[in-house]
Protein backbone atom coordinates (compact mmCIF):
# COMPACT_ATOMS: atom_id res chain seq x y z
CA UNK A 1 0.00 0.00 0.00
CA UNK A 2 3.27 2.39 1.04
CA UNK A 3 4.56 1.49 -2.38
CA UNK A 4 1.36 2.31 -4.41
CA UNK A 5 0.86 5.64 -2.21
CA UNK A 6 4.52 6.45 -3.02
CA UNK A 7 4.55 5.82 -6.74
CA UNK A 8 0.75 7.91 -7.23
CA UNK A 9 2.44 10.78 -5.34
CA UNK A 10 5.86 10.87 -7.71
CA UNK A 11 3.16 10.19 -10.91
CA UNK A 12 0.93 13.30 -9.89
CA UNK A 13 4.63 15.45 -9.25
CA UNK A 14 5.65 14.31 -12.87
CA UNK A 15 2.66 15.51 -14.22
CA UNK A 16 2.57 18.74 -12.85
CA UNK A 17 6.30 19.30 -14.53
CA UNK A 18 5.04 17.95 -17.40
CA UNK A 19 2.30 20.77 -17.53
CA UNK A 20 4.88 22.97 -16.86
CA UNK A 21 7.17 22.35 -19.45
CA UNK A 22 3.91 22.13 -21.85
CA UNK A 23 3.51 25.97 -21.30
CA UNK A 24 7.00 26.70 -22.07
CA UNK A 25 8.17 23.66 -24.81
CA UNK A 26 6.87 24.10 -28.23
CA UNK A 27 7.66 20.41 -28.78
CA UNK A 28 5.50 19.24 -25.79
CA UNK A 29 2.98 21.73 -26.96
CA UNK A 30 2.74 19.94 -30.58
CA UNK A 31 2.84 16.56 -28.72
CA UNK A 32 -0.37 17.44 -26.33
CA UNK A 33 -2.23 18.85 -29.55
CA UNK A 34 -1.66 15.69 -31.18
CA UNK A 35 -5.89 14.89 -32.34
CA UNK A 36 -7.45 12.34 -30.62
CA UNK A 37 -8.29 9.91 -33.43
CA UNK A 38 -5.74 9.28 -36.50
CA UNK A 39 -6.60 8.02 -40.04
CA UNK A 40 -4.26 6.43 -42.27
CA UNK A 41 -4.98 4.74 -45.39
CA UNK A 42 -3.54 0.98 -46.08
CA UNK A 43 0.11 0.54 -47.42
CA UNK A 44 0.57 4.41 -46.18
CA UNK A 45 3.14 5.10 -43.73
CA UNK A 46 2.40 7.76 -41.37
CA UNK A 47 5.14 9.82 -39.02
CA UNK A 48 4.66 11.72 -35.90
CA UNK A 49 7.46 13.95 -34.73
CA UNK A 50 7.10 14.38 -30.68
CA UNK A 51 10.92 15.74 -30.61
CA UNK A 52 10.83 15.00 -26.54
CA UNK A 53 14.17 14.17 -24.24
CA UNK A 54 11.82 11.00 -23.15
CA UNK A 55 11.67 6.97 -23.63
CA UNK A 56 8.01 5.89 -23.97
CA UNK A 57 6.15 2.56 -24.65
CA UNK A 58 3.59 2.50 -27.30
CA UNK A 59 0.66 -0.49 -27.16
CA UNK A 60 -1.65 -1.39 -29.83
CA UNK A 61 -4.78 -2.67 -28.84
CA UNK A 62 -4.96 -4.30 -31.89
CA UNK A 63 -1.50 -5.51 -33.95
CA UNK A 64 -3.29 -6.58 -36.66
CA UNK A 65 -4.40 -3.61 -37.58
CA UNK A 66 -1.37 -1.23 -37.07
CA UNK A 67 2.43 -1.91 -36.07
CA UNK A 68 4.59 0.69 -34.45
CA UNK A 69 8.31 1.57 -36.08
CA UNK A 70 8.31 -2.35 -37.85
CA UNK A 71 8.30 -3.95 -34.62
CA UNK A 72 6.76 -7.44 -34.64
CA UNK A 73 6.23 -7.12 -30.61
CA UNK A 74 3.61 -4.97 -28.88
CA UNK A 75 3.69 -2.86 -26.47
CA UNK A 76 6.98 -0.91 -28.34
CA UNK A 77 9.99 0.93 -26.69
CA UNK A 78 10.57 3.87 -28.24
CA UNK A 79 12.57 7.08 -28.24
CA UNK A 80 10.31 10.48 -28.52
CA UNK A 81 13.39 12.59 -29.47
CA UNK A 82 12.79 10.42 -32.98
CA UNK A 83 10.15 10.33 -35.25
CA UNK A 84 7.56 7.11 -34.51
CA UNK A 85 6.48 5.75 -37.95
CA UNK A 86 2.89 4.01 -37.66
CA UNK A 87 1.66 1.70 -40.73
CA UNK A 88 -1.12 0.38 -41.13
CA UNK A 89 -1.65 -3.71 -41.75
CA UNK A 90 -5.04 -4.17 -42.58
CA UNK A 91 -8.42 -1.73 -42.75
CA UNK A 92 -10.05 -1.33 -39.22
CA UNK A 93 -9.13 0.66 -36.19
CA UNK A 94 -7.57 0.16 -33.35
CA UNK A 95 -6.32 2.49 -29.99
CA UNK A 96 -3.07 3.62 -29.69
CA UNK A 97 -1.86 4.33 -26.21
CA UNK A 98 1.27 6.16 -24.97
CA UNK A 99 2.60 5.81 -21.84
CA UNK A 100 5.64 7.86 -20.55
CA UNK A 101 8.96 5.99 -19.13
CA UNK A 102 6.52 3.12 -19.67
CA UNK A 103 4.99 3.63 -17.11
CA UNK A 104 2.53 6.62 -16.98
CA UNK A 105 -0.03 6.76 -19.47
CA UNK A 106 0.39 10.07 -21.20
CA UNK A 107 -2.18 9.72 -24.53
CA UNK A 108 -4.63 7.68 -25.90
CA UNK A 109 -5.68 7.89 -29.61
CA UNK A 110 -8.09 6.22 -32.12
CA UNK A 111 -6.18 5.02 -34.82
CA UNK A 112 -8.46 4.07 -38.07
CA UNK A 113 -6.95 2.49 -41.04
CA UNK A 114 -9.00 3.76 -44.86
CA UNK A 115 -8.68 1.51 -47.92
CA UNK A 116 -6.36 3.58 -50.13
CA UNK A 117 -8.35 6.15 -52.79
CA UNK A 118 -6.89 7.62 -56.32
CA UNK A 119 -8.27 9.51 -58.50
CA UNK A 120 -7.66 11.45 -61.45
CA UNK A 121 -7.29 14.91 -60.78
CA UNK A 122 -8.94 17.25 -63.05
CA UNK A 123 -9.08 21.17 -63.68
CA UNK A 124 -10.81 20.48 -67.28
CA UNK A 125 -13.67 23.85 -68.23
CA UNK A 126 -16.93 22.48 -67.97
CA UNK A 127 -20.42 23.35 -69.30
CA UNK A 128 -23.41 22.16 -66.94
CA UNK A 129 -26.68 21.65 -67.71
CA UNK A 130 -29.20 21.00 -64.48
CA UNK A 131 -32.62 20.00 -64.80
CA UNK A 132 -34.59 20.90 -61.75
CA UNK A 133 -36.54 17.69 -59.72
CA UNK A 134 -40.25 19.03 -60.83
CA UNK A 135 -40.51 23.18 -61.80
CA UNK A 136 -39.57 25.41 -59.56
CA UNK A 137 -41.76 28.82 -58.91
CA UNK A 138 -38.94 31.71 -58.64
CA UNK A 139 -41.86 34.81 -58.92
CA UNK A 140 -45.39 35.96 -58.51
CA UNK A 141 -47.26 38.46 -60.99
CA UNK A 142 -51.01 39.59 -61.57
CA UNK A 143 -53.30 38.22 -64.00
CA UNK A 144 -54.41 42.02 -65.03
CA UNK A 145 -56.14 43.69 -62.38
CA UNK A 146 -57.01 40.77 -60.34
CA UNK A 147 -55.56 40.59 -56.29
CA UNK A 148 -54.07 38.04 -55.16
CA UNK A 149 -53.17 35.95 -58.29
CA UNK A 150 -53.96 32.57 -58.70
CA UNK A 151 -50.86 31.38 -57.51
CA UNK A 152 -51.40 33.47 -54.34
CA UNK A 153 -54.64 32.42 -53.59
CA UNK A 154 -53.73 28.69 -53.72
CA UNK A 155 -51.28 29.27 -51.44
CA UNK A 156 -47.85 28.29 -53.92
CA UNK A 157 -44.94 30.17 -52.57
CA UNK A 158 -41.16 31.27 -54.25
CA UNK A 159 -39.34 28.33 -54.01
CA UNK A 160 -41.72 25.34 -53.96
CA UNK A 161 -42.08 22.70 -56.76
CA UNK A 162 -44.90 22.25 -58.66
CA UNK A 163 -44.04 18.35 -59.19
CA UNK A 164 -47.73 17.22 -60.24
CA UNK A 165 -51.11 18.65 -61.94
CA UNK A 166 -54.22 17.11 -63.02
CA UNK A 167 -52.00 13.34 -62.14
CA UNK A 168 -49.70 13.95 -64.45
CA UNK A 169 -46.01 14.16 -63.11
CA UNK A 170 -44.75 17.99 -64.12
CA UNK A 171 -40.88 18.84 -64.90
CA UNK A 172 -40.71 20.94 -67.97
CA UNK A 173 -42.11 24.36 -68.09
CA UNK A 174 -44.23 23.55 -71.38
CA UNK A 175 -45.45 21.06 -69.37
CA UNK A 176 -47.37 24.06 -66.67
CA UNK A 177 -48.07 25.66 -69.68
CA UNK A 178 -50.51 22.93 -71.46
CA UNK A 179 -52.33 21.96 -68.35
CA UNK A 180 -52.92 25.62 -67.18
CA UNK A 181 -54.58 26.13 -70.74
CA UNK A 182 -56.47 22.96 -70.59
CA UNK A 183 -57.71 23.58 -67.52
CA UNK A 184 -58.81 27.49 -68.41
CA UNK A 185 -60.45 26.33 -71.78
CA UNK A 186 -62.75 23.19 -69.52
CA UNK A 187 -63.51 26.61 -67.08
CA UNK A 188 -61.99 24.40 -63.86
CA UNK A 189 -59.46 24.41 -61.29
CA UNK A 190 -55.64 21.99 -62.01
CA UNK A 191 -55.32 19.79 -59.24
CA UNK A 192 -51.48 20.71 -58.39
CA UNK A 193 -48.97 18.96 -56.22
CA UNK A 194 -46.26 20.96 -55.14
CA UNK A 195 -42.70 19.95 -53.03
CA UNK A 196 -42.09 22.72 -50.22
CA UNK A 197 -38.74 21.42 -48.45
CA UNK A 198 -39.56 17.69 -47.73
CA UNK A 199 -43.35 18.23 -47.48
CA UNK A 200 -45.52 16.99 -50.16
CA UNK A 201 -48.90 19.38 -50.69
CA UNK A 202 -52.15 19.13 -52.55
CA UNK A 203 -53.46 22.69 -54.07
CA UNK A 204 -56.38 24.09 -56.32
CA UNK A 205 -55.33 26.01 -58.31
CA UNK A 206 -57.72 28.18 -60.90
CA UNK A 207 -56.43 29.69 -63.81
CA UNK A 208 -57.74 33.10 -64.91
CA UNK A 209 -57.60 34.83 -68.41
CA UNK A 210 -55.61 37.81 -69.04
CA UNK A 211 -57.56 39.50 -71.45
CA UNK A 212 -54.48 41.77 -73.19
CA UNK A 213 -52.88 38.76 -74.79
CA UNK A 214 -56.38 36.35 -74.73
CA UNK A 215 -54.73 33.33 -72.20
CA UNK A 216 -55.17 31.69 -69.32
CA UNK A 217 -52.39 32.93 -66.46
CA UNK A 218 -51.90 31.25 -62.90
CA UNK A 219 -49.44 33.88 -61.96
CA UNK A 220 -46.17 32.44 -61.30
CA UNK A 221 -42.63 32.51 -62.83
CA UNK A 222 -41.59 29.34 -62.87
CA UNK A 223 -38.23 27.96 -64.12
CA UNK A 224 -36.77 24.12 -64.86
CA UNK A 225 -33.57 24.10 -65.73
CA UNK A 226 -30.12 26.04 -64.59
CA UNK A 227 -26.84 26.23 -67.12
CA UNK A 228 -22.80 27.71 -66.58
CA UNK A 229 -19.95 26.80 -66.41
CA UNK A 230 -17.12 25.71 -63.86
CA UNK A 231 -14.41 23.27 -63.25
CA UNK A 232 -14.11 19.70 -63.14
CA UNK A 233 -12.33 18.44 -59.86
CA UNK A 234 -11.95 14.63 -60.57
CA UNK A 235 -12.80 11.13 -62.05
CA UNK A 236 -11.99 7.71 -59.84
CA UNK A 237 -12.24 5.26 -62.74
CA UNK A 238 -12.63 2.20 -60.64
CA UNK A 239 -16.09 3.36 -59.65
CA UNK A 240 -17.11 5.55 -62.54
CA UNK A 241 -17.94 8.61 -61.06
CA UNK A 242 -16.84 12.04 -60.68
CA UNK A 243 -17.09 15.75 -58.95
CA UNK A 244 -17.11 19.02 -60.01
CA UNK A 245 -17.65 23.07 -58.78
CA UNK A 246 -16.95 22.78 -55.19
CA UNK A 247 -19.85 23.82 -54.06
CA UNK A 248 -23.50 24.13 -54.68
CA UNK A 249 -25.79 25.40 -57.68
CA UNK A 250 -28.72 27.63 -56.36
CA UNK A 251 -31.36 29.20 -58.23
CA UNK A 252 -30.73 32.53 -59.33
CA UNK A 253 -33.67 34.24 -57.55
CA UNK A 254 -34.75 31.98 -54.79
CA UNK A 255 -31.04 31.51 -54.22
CA UNK A 256 -32.25 27.80 -52.74
CA UNK A 257 -30.56 24.82 -53.84
CA UNK A 258 -31.54 23.48 -56.99
CA UNK A 259 -33.38 19.88 -56.37
CA UNK A 260 -31.73 17.86 -59.10
CA UNK A 261 -34.17 15.94 -61.79
CA UNK A 262 -31.07 15.18 -63.97
CA UNK A 263 -28.84 16.82 -66.09
CA UNK A 264 -25.40 16.53 -67.81
CA UNK A 265 -21.84 17.54 -68.02
CA UNK A 266 -20.68 19.11 -71.53
CA UNK A 267 -17.51 20.41 -73.16
CA UNK A 268 -16.48 23.78 -72.09
CA UNK A 269 -14.22 26.33 -74.16
CA UNK A 270 -12.85 29.67 -72.30
CA UNK A 271 -13.43 32.10 -74.44
CA UNK A 272 -12.54 35.50 -72.43
CA UNK A 273 -11.27 36.59 -68.49
CA UNK A 274 -12.77 39.12 -66.64
CA UNK A 275 -10.09 40.21 -64.35
CA UNK A 276 -10.76 40.39 -60.73
CA UNK A 277 -10.40 43.40 -59.22
CA UNK A 278 -11.09 44.84 -55.35
CA UNK A 279 -14.89 44.60 -55.27
CA UNK A 280 -15.47 42.63 -58.23
CA UNK A 281 -14.89 38.84 -58.10
CA UNK A 282 -14.35 38.68 -62.16
CA UNK A 283 -15.04 35.88 -64.07
CA UNK A 284 -14.37 33.00 -66.83
CA UNK A 285 -16.51 33.53 -69.83
CA UNK A 286 -16.69 30.05 -71.84
CA UNK A 287 -19.48 28.83 -74.02
CA UNK A 288 -20.87 25.25 -74.50
CA UNK A 289 -19.69 22.99 -77.59
CA UNK A 290 -19.52 19.64 -78.60
CA UNK A 291 -22.89 19.09 -76.34
CA UNK A 292 -24.26 15.91 -77.83
CA UNK A 293 -21.07 14.75 -76.61
CA UNK A 294 -22.03 14.16 -73.06
CA UNK A 295 -19.32 13.60 -70.73
CA UNK A 296 -21.02 12.99 -67.65
CA UNK A 297 -24.85 12.62 -65.85
CA UNK A 298 -25.73 15.03 -62.68
CA UNK A 299 -27.08 12.90 -60.12
CA UNK A 300 -26.40 15.24 -56.71
CA UNK A 301 -26.58 18.81 -56.46
CA UNK A 302 -24.62 19.46 -52.79
CA UNK A 303 -22.95 21.89 -50.40
CA UNK A 304 -19.52 20.74 -52.08
CA UNK A 305 -20.82 20.70 -55.97
CA UNK A 306 -22.02 18.82 -58.46
CA UNK A 307 -21.63 14.24 -58.70
CA UNK A 308 -22.52 11.86 -60.97
CA UNK A 309 -21.70 8.92 -63.27
CA UNK A 310 -19.04 9.35 -66.00
CA UNK A 311 -17.69 6.29 -68.75
CA UNK A 312 -14.42 7.93 -68.41
CA UNK A 313 -11.98 11.07 -67.86
CA UNK A 314 -12.80 13.85 -69.90
CA UNK A 315 -9.77 14.47 -72.18
CA UNK A 316 -7.45 17.43 -72.31
CA UNK A 317 -6.51 17.13 -68.53
CA UNK A 318 -2.69 16.84 -67.31
CA UNK A 319 -3.57 13.51 -65.92
CA UNK A 320 -4.39 10.23 -67.48
CA UNK A 321 -3.28 8.15 -64.52
CA UNK A 322 -5.27 8.25 -60.93
CA UNK A 323 -3.02 9.75 -58.09
CA UNK A 324 -3.16 9.38 -53.70
CA UNK A 325 -5.56 11.88 -52.14
CA UNK A 326 -4.80 13.76 -49.01
CA UNK A 327 -7.13 13.75 -45.86
CA UNK A 328 -7.54 17.31 -44.28
CA UNK A 329 -4.95 16.74 -41.54
CA UNK A 330 -2.33 15.68 -44.23
CA UNK A 331 -3.26 19.18 -45.39
CA UNK A 332 -0.09 21.47 -44.47
CA UNK A 333 0.37 25.32 -44.28
CA UNK A 334 3.22 26.04 -47.26
CA UNK A 335 3.45 25.63 -51.00
CA UNK A 336 0.56 23.68 -53.45
CA UNK A 337 -0.68 24.48 -56.86
CA UNK A 338 -3.96 24.00 -58.61
CA UNK A 339 -5.20 22.66 -62.18
CA UNK A 340 -7.67 25.45 -64.48
CA UNK A 341 -8.22 26.50 -67.21
CA UNK A 342 -7.72 30.15 -68.48
CA UNK A 343 -8.11 29.85 -72.23
CA UNK A 344 -9.70 27.35 -74.92
CA UNK A 345 -9.38 23.98 -73.25
CA UNK A 346 -5.87 24.14 -72.26
CA UNK A 347 -5.11 23.44 -68.47
CA UNK A 348 -2.42 24.43 -66.90
CA UNK A 349 -0.42 24.27 -63.46
CA UNK A 350 -0.36 27.16 -61.14
CA UNK A 351 1.43 27.79 -57.68
CA UNK A 352 -0.36 29.23 -54.76
CA UNK A 353 -0.11 29.02 -51.28
CA UNK A 354 -2.11 27.68 -48.40
CA UNK A 355 -1.97 30.24 -45.75
CA UNK A 356 -4.36 28.87 -42.99
CA UNK A 357 -6.00 25.72 -42.49
CA UNK A 358 -8.80 25.08 -40.79
CA UNK A 359 -9.90 21.98 -38.27
CA UNK A 360 -13.57 21.06 -39.23
CA UNK A 361 -15.40 19.28 -36.61
CA UNK A 362 -18.07 18.70 -39.72
CA UNK A 363 -18.54 19.01 -43.67
CA UNK A 364 -17.95 22.60 -44.55
CA UNK A 365 -16.87 23.99 -48.05
CA UNK A 366 -14.14 26.57 -46.15
CA UNK A 367 -11.44 24.26 -44.96
CA UNK A 368 -8.71 25.62 -46.07
CA UNK A 369 -7.68 29.83 -47.08
CA UNK A 370 -5.31 30.06 -50.08
CA UNK A 371 -3.78 32.81 -52.29
CA UNK A 372 -2.49 32.91 -55.72
CA UNK A 373 1.24 33.38 -55.69
CA UNK A 374 1.92 32.52 -59.73
CA UNK A 375 2.78 35.78 -61.33
CA UNK A 376 1.21 34.02 -65.02
CA UNK A 377 -2.51 33.55 -63.22
CA UNK A 378 -2.52 37.69 -61.58
CA UNK A 379 -1.51 38.37 -64.60
CA UNK A 380 -4.32 36.72 -66.27
CA UNK A 381 -7.30 36.70 -63.75
CA UNK A 382 -6.05 39.07 -60.76
CA UNK A 383 -6.27 35.82 -59.09
CA UNK A 384 -9.27 33.78 -58.44
CA UNK A 385 -12.33 34.68 -60.27
CA UNK A 386 -16.03 33.24 -60.69
CA UNK A 387 -15.68 29.90 -62.94
CA UNK A 388 -12.68 28.67 -60.87
CA UNK A 389 -14.68 27.11 -58.39
CA UNK A 390 -13.55 23.08 -58.21
CA UNK A 391 -10.01 23.40 -59.47
CA UNK A 392 -8.32 20.59 -58.22
CA UNK A 393 -5.58 21.99 -54.94
CA UNK A 394 -2.60 19.14 -55.45
CA UNK A 395 0.31 19.12 -52.53
CA UNK A 396 3.18 16.73 -52.50
CA UNK A 397 1.82 14.90 -55.34
CA UNK A 398 -1.80 14.41 -53.42
CA UNK A 399 -4.95 15.93 -54.46
CA UNK A 400 -6.07 17.47 -51.44
CA UNK A 401 -8.99 19.62 -51.80
CA UNK A 402 -10.59 22.60 -54.77
CA UNK A 403 -11.22 25.86 -55.08
CA UNK A 404 -14.73 26.95 -53.71
CA UNK A 405 -15.05 30.73 -53.10
CA UNK A 406 -12.88 34.25 -53.98
CA UNK A 407 -12.35 37.01 -50.70
CA UNK A 408 -14.48 39.97 -52.88
CA UNK A 409 -12.05 42.49 -51.30
CA UNK A 410 -8.99 40.47 -52.12
CA UNK A 411 -9.59 38.28 -55.16
CA UNK A 412 -5.93 36.69 -55.04
CA UNK A 413 -7.15 35.08 -51.71
CA UNK A 414 -9.96 32.52 -51.32
CA UNK A 415 -11.35 29.39 -49.83
CA UNK A 416 -11.19 25.80 -50.49
CA UNK A 417 -12.52 23.02 -49.32
CA UNK A 418 -11.10 19.63 -48.24
CA UNK A 419 -11.66 17.10 -50.90
CA UNK A 420 -12.64 13.62 -48.26
CA UNK A 421 -15.88 16.23 -48.30
CA UNK A 422 -16.30 16.00 -52.29
CA UNK A 423 -15.10 12.15 -52.17
CA UNK A 424 -17.84 11.51 -49.32
CA UNK A 425 -20.49 13.59 -51.63
CA UNK A 426 -19.29 11.34 -54.88
CA UNK A 427 -19.55 7.85 -52.91
CA UNK A 428 -15.86 6.92 -53.37
CA UNK A 429 -14.92 7.20 -49.44
CA UNK A 430 -17.77 6.17 -47.25
CA UNK A 431 -16.72 7.31 -44.20
CA UNK A 432 -14.71 9.62 -42.52
CA UNK A 433 -13.03 10.20 -38.84
CA UNK A 434 -13.73 13.77 -37.97
CA UNK A 435 -12.05 15.83 -35.41
CA UNK A 436 -12.72 19.29 -33.49
CA UNK A 437 -11.42 22.32 -34.11
CA UNK A 438 -12.31 25.94 -34.31
CA UNK A 439 -14.51 27.80 -37.03
CA UNK A 440 -13.27 30.84 -38.70
CA UNK A 441 -15.15 33.56 -41.22
CA UNK A 442 -14.30 36.07 -44.30
CA UNK A 443 -16.25 37.99 -46.65
CA UNK A 444 -16.26 35.88 -49.84
CA UNK A 445 -17.57 35.56 -53.17
CA UNK A 446 -18.62 32.05 -54.65
CA UNK A 447 -16.59 31.30 -57.16
CA UNK A 448 -18.46 28.85 -59.25
CA UNK A 449 -19.61 31.32 -62.32
CA UNK A 450 -22.85 32.48 -63.35
CA UNK A 451 -25.65 30.15 -63.39
CA UNK A 452 -28.71 30.95 -64.78
CA UNK A 453 -32.03 29.61 -65.25
CA UNK A 454 -32.90 28.31 -68.25
CA UNK A 455 -37.09 28.82 -69.66
CA UNK A 456 -38.83 29.35 -72.91
CA UNK A 457 -37.22 33.05 -73.78
CA UNK A 458 -33.94 34.41 -73.56
CA UNK A 459 -35.16 36.15 -70.10
CA UNK A 460 -34.67 32.16 -68.66
CA UNK A 461 -37.68 32.85 -67.19
CA UNK A 462 -41.40 32.12 -68.54
CA UNK A 463 -45.19 32.66 -67.00
CA UNK A 464 -47.49 29.77 -66.54
CA UNK A 465 -50.27 29.90 -69.22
Amino acid sequence: MGHRKKYTKWAGVLLVLLLILGGVSTPFRQFMALPAEMRLFTGSPKQLHLTLPASATVSIADPDVLAVNGARQNPVRVNLNQPLTLMSKQLGQTQLTLHLFGKVPLKRMMVRVLPEIRVIPGGQSIGVKLASDGVLVVGHHLVGSSRPSPGEKADIRVGDYIVEMDGHPVNEVNQVAQMVEKAGDEKRSVKTVIRRGHQRKTVSLQPELDRKENAFRIGLYVRDSAAGVGTFTFFDPGKGVYGALGHVITDMDTRQPIQVGGGKVVHSNVTSIEKGQTGDPGEKRAIFFRENQVLGSITRNTQFGIFGKMDQNPTSGLYEQAIPVGLSEEVKEGPAEILTVVEGQKVERYNIEIVHRIHQKFPATKGMIIKVTDPRLLKKTGGIVQGMSGSPIIQQGKLVGAVTHVFVNDPTSGYGTYIEWMLKDAGVLEKTGLHDGARFFYKEFPATGNFKGEGRNDRFFVEAM
